[in-house]
């Protein structure tokens, strides 16, 4: 790479003044934007920083999170143990306990796991009882369409066969609709 005087002169303005000092050294590989967590921790986000993939600079509340709860020297020792595959959902559960683990300082996560399980299990009390009080709707709709059937059968004088076939036939057919009227929602 060829530079000019002009610009030895603006990067490097005490060297080319007095010969006696030696050249700076070469700057390092610096990453041009640190990591979220370099930024906080205030050092040199190098090169191949562990934290730089799973802490972007954009987001430094992910950082400050994790640092808080697990330390900074922590969370690089968890990382170098693991394989690259698995740093990232490491990351991801780490943020995620933090986040619990400073809205419910006694329990963390396992206050949020305990108390959805105690949803899913009143979730599932209504369903079982929205699911018998169906049975006990069509038993009783059961009932109800075979006492229709009775009073039908009494008040009307069978003929022939053919006329109950026709009654039967409308009936299961008005049983149908009274099952579709049923099954619609009462509200809209």
């Amino acid at each position: 790479m060829e530079c000019s005087d002009t610009t030895l002169t603006s990067l490097y303005p005490q060297s080319l003044s007095s010969s006696s000092s030696p050249p700076p050294p070469p700057p390092q590989s610096v990453v041009i934007s640190p990591c979220a967590a370099c930024k906080i921790l205030r050092r040199r986000c190098v090169e191949k920083c562990v934290l730089a993939p799973y802490f972007p600079p954009n987001d430094p509340l992910k950082f400050t999170t994790a640092h808080r709860v697990f330390g900074a020297s922590n969370i690089i020792k968890f990382l170098q143990e693991l394989p690259e595959s698995q740093r990232a959902d490491a990351v991801s559960s780490m943020v995620y306990e933090a986040n619990a683990r400073l809205r419910d300082p006694v329990y963390g996560c396992a206050g949020a796991i305990c108390h959805l399980q105690k949803q899913v299990n009143e979730l599932q009390e209504q369903l079982a009882k929205a699911q018998a009080e169906v049975v006990n709707m069509h038993c009783q709709q059961t009932n109800l369409m075979a006492l229709i059937w009775m009073e039908m059968a009494e008040s009307s004088p069978i003929s022939s066969s053919q006329q109950s076939l026709d009654n039967i036939i409308n009936f299961q057919q008005d049983e149908n609709n009274l099952g579709y009227l049923w099954e619609q929602p009462l509200w809209t």
